[in-house]
């Protein structure tokens, strides 16, 4: 087995970037195949709703333990472990004939999707340091950005000639070759001279400790928030899309391209910008893109009420997506560094933030507000100005705060990074 270094920064961020995609890929690839899945098993909107509910809840749930796992077993098997769960989740999906048996191995699905993610961002702070990590952690969130932006354009695509048990089949095929190449090229990055012993009582007392951080919950919400306001959009696409935009299955593109080229150009700058720009910097820039997006956003859907078209509804989503790039690497890497002994239960933790929320958007906010334009912008506004305001308040607390010289520091939102 190589180590860690001996692998080069671009099949790390391809393999990382893969596996980071496959859980945001078995969310939104069956977007468009909500009809035919409703009209087959007999579901309504409402019911096909909680096949993303369950899946994110428990991915929620899992999320917690997969870090841990990680610091006690290695990031290796742990990942090797959950694909094929995930696979043999896939083909349950997709030999489901009832709504019952979907939604079962839709919660098994999300009980293993997690671990590429939330394992892979431990991988990249055991295998780099500084700005190299900042590069990889950008260079991944390029890759990871593409995948809820290109996944209902690929079900779309497969729906055409095929019925809606390939969309899963395809996610099976997805995670058996992520399996062999994490065989094959993946490293052990956590070697065991290092690891935790993990039990119970341990976990949660680390847990509290990591809960009761101001800091970490500071950060973790600012980027929590800061997402949702895409993760609303994303959640509520069959209804944006079809509904209010009257397009039909093959055309999500127009709402994901621009997210895509939105992602993929922030995680792009953010990389460049690594070594040369402070990160509070970055972070104040990325903020400015999405209230920017916002004001955008919200004007055009007063201004054309019910009539909305593309592409003057979908272009602000390139913003939004372009600022949410700039600043998740940045607030991933200060939490991570907050915890060098146990990244893995920090980024479960954080993960677990995101999910909860994204949770909550899908469950809950994306039925009330996916009927109107306007309702869909004045919410994506409102999470983007409570992440932002998350953000300044831990910049003021980080300002008031003493260091002291004997204790380790965890990075500040005014270091670089």
């Amino acid at each position: 087995m190589s180590a860690p270094h001996a692998i080069s920064n671009r099949r790390l961020a391809l393999l990382l970037g893969g596996l980071a995609m496959f859980g945001p890929f078995s969310i939104d690839t069956i977007f468009p195949a909500f009809p035919a899945m409703g009209a087959q098993l007999g579901a309504d909107k409402v019911a096909m709703q909680q096949t993303i509910s369950a899946y994110l809840l428990n991915y929620a749930l899992m999320s917690l333990v997969h870090g841990p796992l990680s610091d006690t077993f290695g990031r290796r098997r742990v990942i090797l472990g959950g694909l094929f769960v995930f696979l043999l989740a896939s083909v349950g999906c997709a030999l489901a004939t009832d709504m019952g048996t979907l939604l079962l191995f839709r919660a098994l699905q999300g009980l293993s999707a997690g671990v590429g993610f939330i394992v892979g961002r431990a991988v990249i702070r055991d295998a780099r340091h500084g700005d190299d990590a900042q590069r990889l952690m950008s260079q991944v969130s390029m890759i990871f950005g593409i995948a809820p932006a290109i996944a209902p354009i690929v079900g779309g695509w497969i729906l055409g000639w095929s019925a809606w048990p390939t969309i899963f089949w395809f996610l099976a095929a997805f995670s058996l070759l992520l399996l062999i190449a994490v065989a094959v090229w993946l490293p052990e990055t956590h070697p065991a001279e290092v690891r935790l012993k993990v039990s119970p009582r341990h976990l949660l007392r680390d847990y509290v400790g990591i809960v009761r951080n101001r800091r970490f919950l500071r950060l973790a919400l600012a980027g929590s928030l800061s997402f949702g306001g895409l993760f609303l959009y994303i959640a509520s696409a069959p209804a944006f899309v079809m509904d209010l935009l009257h397009l039909n299955e093959q055309q999500f593109a127009w709402l994901f391209l621009p997210t895509i080229g939105g992602m993929v150009l922030g995680a792009f700058l953010s990389g460049r910008a690594a070594g040369r720009v402070e990160g509070a910097r970055l972070v104040k820039i990325g903020y400015a893109c999405m209230a920017l997006a916002m004001v955008a956003n919200v004007g055009y859907n007063a201004w054309a009420g019910a009539d909305i078209r593309v592409p003057w509804a979908v272009l602000p989503m390139m913003l939004a997506a372009l600022g949410v790039a700039l600043v998740f690497p940045i607030l991933t890497l200060a939490i991570l560094d907050m915890y060098p002994r146990q990244r893995g239960a920090a980024s479960s933790l954080q993960a677990f933030s995101n999910l909860m929320v994204n949770a909550l958007i899908a469950g809950l906010l994306s039925p009330l507000l996916s009927h109107h334009g306007l309702h869909l912008a004045l919410g994506m506004a409102g999470f983007v100005l409570l992440g932002w305001l998350m953000w300044q308040w831990e910049a003021h607390a980080s300002r008031r705060q003493p260091v002291c010289p004997r204790e380790p520091v965890a990075l500040q939102p005014t270091d670089q990074l």
